[in-house]
């Protein structure tokens, strides 16, 4: 039997492995720490790194909050679990630790990425119908207006909303408003960029 406490750890850990940082040491890039917005993210390493990093460092991203996800709901089929917690609550909490292992991760000295990417692989993981759409929704406003921080903003308001319509457990909409804070929080600086008309398209070279 698994402890819950436990998987709640591995699940943060999992989150905390930074795939933008790993994918740049491995093609010989600068940390992408100390470049452009200094985000540890696939668009920061798009910007300066070319689209083939950008897009392992982006699924990779992904794989991380779908492993966590999954991996969870498997031990949850199996019963092979110890928690007085439901199941709907041990998801959410693991969901929970994996984002926060991607923001702050205890490997890089909790300089972690703005979370978009683990965002939807865990929320797909999560419920499928959700991280689709939400999905669909960053690609739509991406492809349509070239700000990548705008579609994440865009679809992390809207997931909540995605979860109610979707008929989804009260815990998952609170889990996603929770999310959708922490990723306005991380986006902060972009916020007042795009505000100020300064924000950077993507496939530009600015920050």
């Amino acid at each position: 039997m698994v402890n819950a406490i436990l998987l709640i750890m591995i699940a943060y850990l999992i989150g905390s492995f930074s795939a933008a940082i790993v994918v740049c040491y491995g093609m010989n890039l600068p940390d992408p720490r100390t470049l452009g917005s200094g985000n540890p993210g696939a668009t920061n390493v798009l910007r300066h790194g070319g689209k083939k990093a950008a897009l392992f460092t982006f699924l990779l991203d992904v794989a991380k909050g779908v492993v966590a996800v999954l991996l969870t709901k498997w031990l949850i089929y199996e019963q092979m679990i110890a928690t007085p917690l439901a199941p709907v609550e041990l998801l959410a909490g693991v969901t929970l630790a994996v984002f926060l292992g991607h923001l702050y991760p205890i490997f890089f000295k909790f300089q972690g990425g703005k979370g978009v990417a683990t965002f939807f692989g865990a929320i797909t993981a999560l419920v499928w119908q959700v991280g689709v759409t939400a999905l669909a929704t960053w690609l739509i406003i991406a492809v349509l207006l070239r700000y990548s921080s705008l579609a994440a903003l865009s679809s992390a308001f809207l997931t909540p909303i995605y979860m109610v319509l979707f008929a989804q457990p009260t815990e998952y909409v609170i889990l996603t408003i929770l999310l959708s804070l922490l990723i306005f929080w991380r986006h902060r600086s972009n916020i007042r960029n795009l505000w100020s008309g300064t924000e950077g398209k993507i496939g530009s070279k600015s920050t």
